[in-house]
């Protein structure tokens, strides 16, 4: 997975929604979340970044839970 697309989208969301100064993202950990540049593009944009465990598929339910989705 290439992490531009991931970008790409995050850049037209943030955009579009114009978040408050406290954003929590979180994200299981595929490659194209995790890479350098992506993580980065959190730090530089303002993100709190928050990733599931490794190995533990149930975390992002839990999270995605707690987020009402």
């Amino acid at each position: 997975m290439r992490d531009e697309l991931t970008i790409d989208a995050l850049s037209m969301a943030l955009g579009r929604r114009r978040p408050g100064k406290t954003v929590l993202h979180h994200s299981d950990r595929g490659s194209q979340y995790s890479s350098e540049r992506y993580r980065q593009f959190l730090k530089s944009s303002g993100f709190d970044e928050s990733m599931s465990r490794k190995g533990n598929c149930r975390n992002n339910a839990v999270m995605l839970r707690f987020l009402r989705k």
